[in-house]
């Protein structure tokens, strides 16, 4: 509902539907990094439940929160490198099963 409400504000302004749709992405991303560097987006998680897991705003807060917790770490060693430990596997995993898909779909369709 708030992702609804953020498109339609950003169209109310004069942005053109794909514009809107890119800039109320960003927002959100804005959003739930901002809210888990406050410190917030645990709390609003325990109330929205599964709503907060929506993939773009939980995988800007996978992504962040390693990264702000581990920050006083360096920027090397803390924040580089703990950024992808949650989000990592995510990654790998779903590249590899894009790969896995995308062989299996070429040798069938061939």
């Amino acid at each position: 509902m708030i992702g609804q409400g953020i498109l339609e504000l950003y169209k109310y302004l004069g942005a053109d539907e794909d514009t809107a749709k890119t800039l109320c992405s960003v927002t959100l991303i804005f959003i739930g990094i901002l809210l888990t560097a406050l410190h917030q987006y645990e709390r609003l998680a325990k109330h929205g439940g599964a709503g907060t897991l929506v993939p773009i705003t939980g995988f800007a807060n996978a992504m962040s929160s390693p990264a702000i917790e581990f920050k006083a770490e360096g920027l090397i060693t803390g924040l580089a490198a703990k950024m992808f430990v949650i989000a990592g596997p995510v990654l790998v995993y779903g590249t590899a099963a894009a790969v896995l898909y995308g062989l299996i779909y070429w040798v069938t369709r061939a």
